[in-house]
């Protein structure tokens, strides 16, 4: 009997696989050794998040006067950075969840990373607003609406920053709940291979007693439906409520309605970024480009290329409606910025958000690795630059000359910032080590038996 195979859609994987190859292949790395690449990079990611600790230490004991914040610049590299780490946690909440409604098989082979780069990012994000507030031992009753004995002191229901606090935690919830219950299947696998006693009970206790019956199977997309429909939304909304931030503020730079759309596309834009980032590097190193091929690299760099034009377009945008608006205070602020101190600040943005991307209307630029590769990294330290403008280029100068300063980072903040490195890769890398980064179950639907 003949069988015929459509055209119309590549295939996923790059070989033809049987069931059992893929549950080898993926748990490799898990149930081999560490090799010395991962030695390597997990023994720099633990010195560098040692480094945040010793950092975090000295301003909790000194206070945030080691950083290089003055009377007009509040809101320096803390923001800054809470807001990129923000930014990168999108994609992968973003694939799990809207492509999965979207039945979006291509995202079965990069899910799991982005989910994993989403939790980590947020963490890191997490760390600047809490270290911000300078006496973090009493943060609880600060952003969160809990009775103190502290008199009057009562959050701001009226606030953005309180609402920012409710967004990024139940974010980070719902984010790591589906994380984890898309884990089950795979850590079951690996328990049911275990062949040390430490190794199956571990695995058995996280697996919470999976079966892989037909009902388990059933109630598991049926919760991985509901957590998909709960997460799309909060995927737009915790940009959009981190913008409104500065948004509601009456800073000049700051005091627009394009802000929510515009957030949203720079974090997808630099969340599929760092997902590009992270995903070359490791096909590479664990051996796994039959699986993350050439295709699913070209499908995130088209959506590299369109936010990065979108955000492109909310530049111009933004230039056009100060000019329009006719308030002077607002049109100082674009010309300062372009052509102000930190113009090298500005134009690093442009560049690497408008510019860079735009390759990839090229089809060698998007099946490239190693183009890719350093496109992603380009647009990561775009959008770093681009919330850099944002704050500081708006603060540095305001209403009144009298108060206009510069700033710098400490050598405290810098150590900071490179610190959550090594906070993220020290997980990353754990990540790597002890949990599947490819979804076998899902992987196993998409092989050409199965279909």
């Amino acid at each position: 009997m003949s069988h015929n195979l459509t055209t119309i859609r590549p295939r996923l994987l790059a070989k033809d696989k049987s069931l059992a190859e893929v549950s080898n292949e993926i748990c490799r790395p898990i149930e081999n050794k560490p090799s010395t690449t991962w030695k390597v990079g997990f023994t720099l990611a633990v010195i560098f998040f040692g480094l945040l600790a010793f950092t975090l230490a000295l301003t909790t004991m000194v206070g945030i006067g080691t950083w290089g914040l003055n009377k007009s610049v509040q809101w320096g590299w803390d923001i800054t950075n809470f807001v990129w780490w923000i930014g990168i946690g999108h994609a992968g909440t973003l694939i799990s969840a809207i492509l999965l409604l979207f039945r979006q098989k291509w995202r079965m082979s990069i899910n799991r990373s982005a989910e994993a780069m989403t939790i980590f990012a947020v963490l890191c994000a997490a760390l600047f607003p809490l270290f911000h507030m300078g006496r973090i031992w009493v943060g609880m009753y600060w952003v969160f609406p809990l009775p103190n004995a502290f008199g009057s002191l009562w959050v701001n229901f009226n606030s953005p920053l309180l609402w920012d606090v409710f967004a990024v935690s139940t974010y980070f919830s719902v984010s790591l709940i589906f994380w984890y219950l898309g884990l089950i299947p795979d850590i079951a696998t690996i328990r049911d291979r275990a062949t040390t006693k430490g190794r199956k009970f571990w695995y058995n206790f996280f697996s919470m007693g999976w079966t892989g019956s037909t009902r388990t199977w059933n109630r598991y997309e049926v919760v991985s439906l509901i957590l998909a429909g709960i997460s799309t939304p909060l995927v737009l909304s915790v940009h959009t409520i981190v913008s409104f931030d500065f948004a509601t503020s009456v800073v000049p730079g700051w005091h627009t309605t394009i802000f929510p759309p515009y957030f949203v596309a720079g974090a997808i834009f630099s969340g599929f970024g760092m997902v590009a980032t992270l995903l070359i590097i490791a096909r590479k190193v664990l051996n796994y480009e039959d699986y993350i091929t050439i295709g699913h690299l070209e499908a995130m760099a088209k959506i590299i290329m369109l936010t990065g034009s979108l955000v492109g377009i909310a530049y111009i945008t933004e230039f056009f409606v100060a000019a329009y608006s006719g308030v002077e205070y607002e049109q100082y602020a674009f010309i300062n910025r372009a052509t102000g101190p930190y113009w090298w600040a500005y134009w690093s943005m442009m560049t690497c958000n408008v510019i860079s991307p735009q390759f990839f209307w090229f089809k060698w630029a998007r099946t490239t690795p190693w183009f890719i590769f350093f496109l992603s990294i380009i647009v990561n330290v775009g959008m770093w630059f681009e919330r850099f403008v944002i704050i500081v280029t708006s603060l540095h100068r305001e209403y009144l000359p009298s108060g206009w300063a510069l700033y710098s980072p400490s050598w405290v903040e810098i150590g900071i910032y490179l610190g959550t490195f090594g906070m993220f890769f020290t997980f990353f890398f754990l990540f790597a080590k002890f949990l599947p980064v490819i979804n076998i179950a899902e992987i196993k639907t998409i092989l050409k038996d199965s279909e």
